[in-house]
């Protein structure tokens, strides 16, 4: 019998409390007015970026064939790109810029033409990069220098 009593007073407690608190909310006048809606602007990619994007991922495939001693196949020529390609600032594009793609080019192209030392001119190539992103936008080295091989 007491259980049958519980039940509904356990009920009548639980929905009682609710209407209790949708007064309270319903009670409390609007203190601010409402924010304006921001408009949600997509973020694209300058040509120079993709083309960032697109030689890491080429570059960590690269990578790996090196570690694993596989063959390393032919220079990647949309890399030729990096001096025609459009910046985010188009100033970022300088005389300290252009040396240093020519550095970097140079010392990828030795990859695939002396592929006994790939290991080193891999890692000469990512050293290009990064001393070029120490001057330009030094957000991508820490993923840069994940390239390295030990």
């Amino acid at each position: 019998m007491k259980r049958f009593l519980l039940l509904p007073l356990c009920l009548v407690l639980t929905f009682a409390g609710c209407e209790k608190k949708a007064e309270v909310v319903k009670a409390e006048p609007a203190k601010e007015a409402p924010a304006k809606k921001k408009e949600f602007k997509m973020y694209e990619m300058s040509q120079m970026a993709a083309l960032m994007e697109q030689m890491y991922v080429d570059n960590m495939r690269l990578k790996e064939r090196i570690i694993k001693g596989d063959t390393i196949g032919n220079f990647p020529q949309h890399f030729l790109n990096i001096h025609a390609s459009a910046m985010t600032d188009e100033s970022e594009n300088d005389a300290f810029f252009k040396m240093q793609a020519g550095k970097f080019l140079k010392a990828q192209e030795l990859i695939y033409k002396d592929s006994l030392n790939a290991k080193k001119h891999f890692n000469d190539a990512v050293s290009t990069c990064v001393k070029c992103h120490e001057q330009k936008c030094e957000g991508p080295i820490p993923r840069i220098k994940k390239l390295y091989i030990k």
